[in-house]
């Protein structure tokens, strides 16, 4: 091989080098900036293929995640407008909005500068909005409200100062410290079993109340049907004695017998009765005489 093809291939080869170092390609995920000598001469490079110097000396292209990140923050000691501290554990969902202002925020790009500088400003937020509401608003259906306002808030200093949208700011958890929890456990027995004695006596004084009612109820009844049997007995010894009237009218005799054998069997009933009586007594006056005369 000459020595002049020798130098075309090592021509070709460095000018194919040269043209492959001058490439770079953005993807849909990503935002990029270009530097020369480390100064910034184009920011928030768009998706697609584009061109810059060979040598990265003259030429820097530093490229950033566009997507939706989530910064789980670590679990933060409030104090409530109470005076009562909760442990919130939070996280955020953000992304970045101005490339420029991002890289110079966070130091040359620095993603986990970035996250932090996000969770410091997200940490005072809720620590200020922690402080200007009860444990009952922060924990009631006021949550969602109180994280829309944060949001916006958040949202408004995060990009005029790092160049980062907030999307969203949600709390996972809120929860007593443990030198607490044990006093708010008790405090919730003893409401418990407030609640609990309350609700026995109501239901005693109830009981009592409707017991009353039926004792009265059930007097009221008997009294009516006591009233009611001592009428109809009234009226059945009414007709009882027209009825043995009329017979006594019709048949003294026989009236006066049938009495005296209806008292034999009821004096008698017994094996044992004893009656001591005169021999001559009215009341044996059917059994000596045919005819009680």
């Amino acid at each position: 091989m000459s020595s002049r093809a020798i130098v075309l291939g090592v021509v070709s080869f460095l000018v194919l080098m040269l043209g492959f170092s001058s490439v770079y390609v953005v993807n849909e995920t990503e935002r990029a900036i270009k530097l020369r000598f480390g100064q910034i001469i184009e920011d928030d490079i768009k998706p697609g293929v584009h061109f810059k110097l060979p040598t990265n000396l003259v030429h820097e292209v530093k490229k950033f995640d566009a997507r939706l990140l989530t910064l789980d923050a670590r679990p933060e000691r409030f104090l409530t407008a109470g005076k009562k501290f909760l442990i919130v554990d939070s996280f955020i969902k953000w992304k970045i909005k101005n490339v420029l202002q991002f890289y110079k925020a966070t130091s040359g790009g620095d993603r986990y500068r970035g996250a932090t500088l996000l969770a410091s400003l997200v940490n005072d937020g809720l620590r200020a909005e922690f402080a200007n509401r009860t444990v009952q608003e922060v924990v009631s259906g006021e949550r969602d409200e109180l994280m829309a306002h944060l949001t916006k808030i958040l949202n408004e200093q995060a990009q005029s100062q790092f160049g980062i949208e907030i999307v969203d700011t949600r709390v996972k958890g809120i929860d007593l410290p443990e030198d607490l929890m044990g006093n708010v456990y008790r405090r919730m027995s003893a409401e418990r079993d407030r609640e609990a004695r309350e609700l026995r006596s109501q239901g005693k004084e109830l009981a009592e109340g409707i017991r009353a009612d039926a004792d009265r109820q059930k007097t009221v009844l008997v009294a009516n049907a006591y009233k009611e049997s001592e009428v109809t007995r009234g009226d059945g010894d009414a007709k009882a004695a027209s009825v043995y009237s009329k017979a006594f009218n019709r048949d003294p005799e026989f009236y006066a017998f049938t009495r005296s054998l209806k008292a034999y069997e009821e004096t008698f009933n017994g094996q044992e009765d004893v009656l001591l009586l005169k021999p001559d007594s009215d009341f044996f006056k059917y059994m000596k005489k045919a005819k009680g005369k």
